[in-house]
């Protein structure tokens, strides 16, 4: 007796067309994405610039660990050092596997500064005055050094790049904003208020349209202008 072969039917194979041919599709549409970024690319701008911007709020956040006794803040702070550096690494790993250093130009002191980036005389204020002084001067420091990194974020947001980059960008602007909102309330519960965010060319508060995390733009101390810590990158090679 012979033995008769299951066949196909002519609409399980159009399906199974219509499926190879959106793969193919996203392929082709995902290509120029997943392709190794270059140096100029804006995963490489977004991951290097980020690197060095994580790089101080871990400084800040393990100076204030080693003065403040107040438990909810030296959790927080533990939080961001934990937080960030994992996110170093895994952009660092990233870098690695694109054949680029992890070095680069990085931003300038003008640029850092529009980013929220604190001066070298205001990270080492954490280390003088009174804990409680520098438990305020930390919340203030941190505020607008989180509002700089959701600026930051945007163009990746808005951009095609590669998903890992994306997601990345995205937990950032979400973990951030969030820790916006709990630092703002302590700042408040301590009757002040957090520093102004600067705008390009001006110096002014302006941040129109973004999500700041619900700050108050209105700050009480006057900005250090003298050149940001932390402006300066590491150009070995991982």
């Amino acid at each position: 007796m012979t033995r008769r072969v299951p066949s196909i039917s002519p609409a399980v194979l159009a399906a199974c067309a219509l499926v190879v041919a959106a793969l193919l599709a996203a392929f082709l549409l995902l290509a120029p994405t997943l392709a190794k970024p270059g140096e100029s690319s804006t995963e490489t701008r977004f991951v290097r610039e980020m690197i060095q911007h994580h790089t101080q709020a871990i400084d800040m956040a393990t100076r204030i660990r080693d003065r403040s006794t107040d438990r909810t803040l030296r959790s927080l702070a533990l939080d961001i050092q934990l937080s960030q550096q994992e996110q170093i690494g895994q952009m660092r790993g990233w870098l690695t596997l694109w054949g680029l250093p992890w070095g680069g130009t990085g931003m300038s002191a003008e640029h850092a500064a529009m980013m929220g980036m604190a001066t070298p005389s205001e990270v080492n204020r954490l280390d003088s005055g009174t804990p409680a002084q520098a438990e305020q001067d930390f919340l203030k420091l941190m505020i607008r050094h989180h509002q700089g990194a959701l600026a930051m974020v945007q163009p990746v947001l808005t951009e095609r790049v590669r998903p890992e980059v994306l997601a990345l960008a995205r937990q950032i602007n979400a973990t951030q904003a969030a820790e916006i909102r709990i630092m703002t309330t302590m700042l408040k519960s301590q009757g002040a208020a957090p520093l102004p965010f600067p705008q390009a060319g001006t110096g002014q508060t302006s941040m129109d349209g973004m999500d700041m995390g619900g700050t108050d733009s209105a700050g009480t101390d006057a900005a250090d202008h003298s050149h940001p810590a932390g402006t300066s990158e590491d150009h070995s090679h991982p």
